[in-house]
């Protein structure tokens, strides 16, 4: 007869494989490139839209003519906001993979485990490249709708918009395109072609003059990267919206006004110049303007002004 000692002395059963990855599982959850890359498919690009569609018309729909409306426009920037963080995510993880290759290469000694080490970088890298592509799409797309409900552009706070897989319409800010002039492996933020720079006042709002000459200069210069000061309104906002509608690459020179105080308009205004545009486009303004406008004639760029004086 069995007694309630016999199980002292029977083997305890050892745990299987198998019912050690669903525990790992269980406690954990899904953990790509613990040992392979992720399998799982990326999600179709239609169905992303649809999505994003879906989430700004329920935001709309809900929240128009009601008490909530005045916060609509807040709540649709913070939507692309949220894409936007995710992308600037991924490229910081970019970096690091980036940065772990390198350093694998040089190490490589011909064992496997080296070997397949770099290999699982290598994957992991393809897959970082492939997921940043996909939240690239959903920030354009929500930055998209953004603009047909607003009525503007959206832009972030700080840091530039880049699409990695079609460069243009690209919005840079100038401290990501100075720092890429420094690491030329960073092309995404050093678009091509001649650059125009144009300045002009926070009150100076003729925008089909301003769309007019840009035109004009567009049709010269097909592949031109607009620079700007980034302000808020007026003609260099008007310029903005006008390079993003003509899906011309923009860089935004913003003053740092922490940095230089007083004197940030015209460190930036040099900042513009170190670039040396093939041209400055000058619209009625301030002394803010005049000193750009002065600075480049000095420098034997061309200045072509418009507007009252």
């Amino acid at each position: 007869m069995r007694n309630q000692h016999d199980t002292d002395i029977e083997p305890q059963p050892v745990s299987s494989p198998t019912d050690y990855v669903l525990q790992e599982l269980q406690l954990y959850g899904y953990r790509p490139f613990e040992d392979e890359p992720d399998p799982r498919p990326l999600p179709e690009g239609h169905v992303l839209a649809a999505s994003i569609a879906d989430i700004f018309d329920a935001l709309v729909v809900s929240m128009t003519d009601t008490r909530l409306e005045p916060d609509l426009e807040q709540l649709l920037w913070g939507a692309v906001n949220l894409f936007h963080r995710a992308t600037s995510r991924i490229e910081r993880d970019l970096d690091d993979n980036e940065v772990s290759q390198k350093r694998l290469q040089r190490e490589q000694d011909g064992s496997e485990i080296k070997s397949v080490e770099l290999e699982r970088l290598t994957a992991q890298g393809q897959t970082l490249l492939e997921r940043r592509g996909a939240f690239e799409l959903m920030r354009d797309q929500a930055a998209e709708h953004f603009e047909r409900h607003t009525h503007s552009i959206w832009r972030p706070r700080s840091g530039s918009i880049v699409n990695h897989g079609n460069l243009t319409a690209a919005m840079i800010d100038s401290r990501d395109f100075l720092a890429a002039k420094k690491h030329v492996d960073t092309h995404a933020l050093l678009p091509p072609g001649p650059k125009v720079a144009v300045t002009g006042g926070l009150d100076f709002n003729d925008h089909r003059l301003i769309w007019a000459k840009l035109d004009r200069v567009h049709a010269k210069h097909p592949d031109m990267v607009l620079l700007h000061g980034g302000s808020p309104k007026g003609a260099e906002l008007i310029a903005a919206k006008w390079a993003h509608n003509r899906k011309v690459p923009q860089i935004a020179f913003k003053p740092d006004w922490t940095r230089h105080a007083k004197a940030a308009p015209f460190k930036r205004n040099d900042a513009i110049l170190d670039t040396l545009p093939i041209g400055v486009i000058h619209f009625p303004g301030t002394g803010i303007q005049d000193n750009l406008a002065d600075k480049a004639r000095k420098l034997g760029i061309p200045v072509m002004r418009f507007g009252a004086a």
